[in-house]
């Protein structure tokens, strides 16, 4: 078995989610859950097929983000994964309905920051083992920055 790292590109303005599936339809039902949750978000999904022709399966709205996703798939290379690329949303409002789509098994990470996915491949095939999602913490937080993020999720309207 070898392990490798595999950089994902994410576009300026732009968020992934990546996750684990395993049926052929989940293409479908993750567009239908991202349109149903937002429908003024651009995105762009890939998922690579485990078995049969073993094909990437490509759907979205905006064809760069299709694009980025399904070459981010093809350098992922495992079986069964999937690669969301969206925009003009956050990942937050999508979560939930993604875990609870029947064929998602897992949700590595949802984020805007460099991401590193860990790779494990053997004479079958690759799998994901876990992603380096930005950077490792510079410190705690001080009073000042517990009021700056107060201050950001409030900007966000996430928080009153």
């Amino acid at each position: 078995m070898e392990l490798k790292s595999v950089v994902m590109e994410i576009p300026e303005g732009s968020n992934i989610i990546i996750g684990q599936t395993h049926f052929i339809k989940t293409v479908e039902d993750l567009y239908e859950i991202m349109v149903g949750t937002s429908p003024q978000v651009k995105f762009g999904i890939a998922f690579c097929e485990a078995s049969g022709v073993c094909l990437i399966r490509v759907a979205g709205n905006d064809r760069n983000l299709e694009e980025v996703a399904t070459k981010n798939a093809q350098n992922l290379a495992a079986g069964h994964s999937f690669v969301i690329l969206l925009k003009e949303a956050y990942p937050i409002n999508f979560l939930n309905a993604i875990k609870q789509c029947p064929e998602v098994c897992n949700i590595y990470c949802a984020t805007a920051n460099p991401v590193q996915v860990i790779v494990a491949e053997t004479e079958q095939g690759r799998g994901i083992m876990g992603v380096v999602d930005g950077f490792s913490p510079k410190g705690v937080e001080s009073a000042e920055d517990v009021k700056a993020r107060k201050e950001l999720l409030r900007k966000f309207g996430y928080k009153l």
